[in-house]
């Protein structure tokens, strides 16, 4: 009877652990510090399809070993966010922390390119309940990058087409 109760131990130690990974681009004509500023401003998340508000105070920079709070649009429980890593104006790293059994890293990385700004979106899920997460979260975290991309745009065109209005009436009104 001691053997059998020390393999069921065993066995019971190795769990299933399994590991998604999925990195999103894509290319905007922003520049490199306004996307930056859409993407470190943790009280702003409208953008972002998943998360509705946090507990972040307005203006706080995020630096590594910050931990704040994020209520989902499907839950008012509140999760977790640890975050990891910050280069300024390059990336941003942070780990959700939501229910037990699952691990989610989320990376954020702007890159400054020959045809625009790059963003890169990655999301690495470990856990023995990742696939389940994955398929329910897949549709929403496709959007992410997209979503980020569009709110910097919405911000950006409009100053951008307000000053070019004001300088063809200045200087071409005849």
């Amino acid at each position: 009877m001691q053997g059998w109760s020390s393999k069921f131990i065993h066995r019971k130690r190795r769990r299933f652990c399994a590991s998604l990974v999925r990195t999103y681009r894509e290319i905007t004509s922003a520049s490199v510090d306004e996307l930056w500023q859409k993407v470190v401003d943790l009280t702003d998340v409208s953008w972002h399809p998943l998360l509705k508000s946090t507990n972040v105070p307005y203006g706080l920079v995020p630096k590594p070993g910050l931990i704040f709070q994020a209520v989902t649009r499907f839950s008012p429980i509140p999760i977790r966010i640890f975050v990891e890593r910050v280069n300024p104006r390059e990336l941003l790293s942070i780990r959700v922390m939501a229910i037990p059994g699952i691990e989610e890293r989320v990376t954020y990385q702007v890159e400054s390119t020959v045809c625009g700004t790059c963003l890169s979106y990655s999301v690495t899920l470990r856990g023995w309940l990742s696939p389940l997460i994955w398929s329910l979260s897949r549709p929403y975290v496709d959007r992410v990058a997209r979503s980020l991309i569009e709110a910097v745009e919405k911000t950006t065109l409009p100053a951008v087409s307000t000053k070019k209005k004001s300088l063809n009436d200045s200087c071409f009104d005849f």
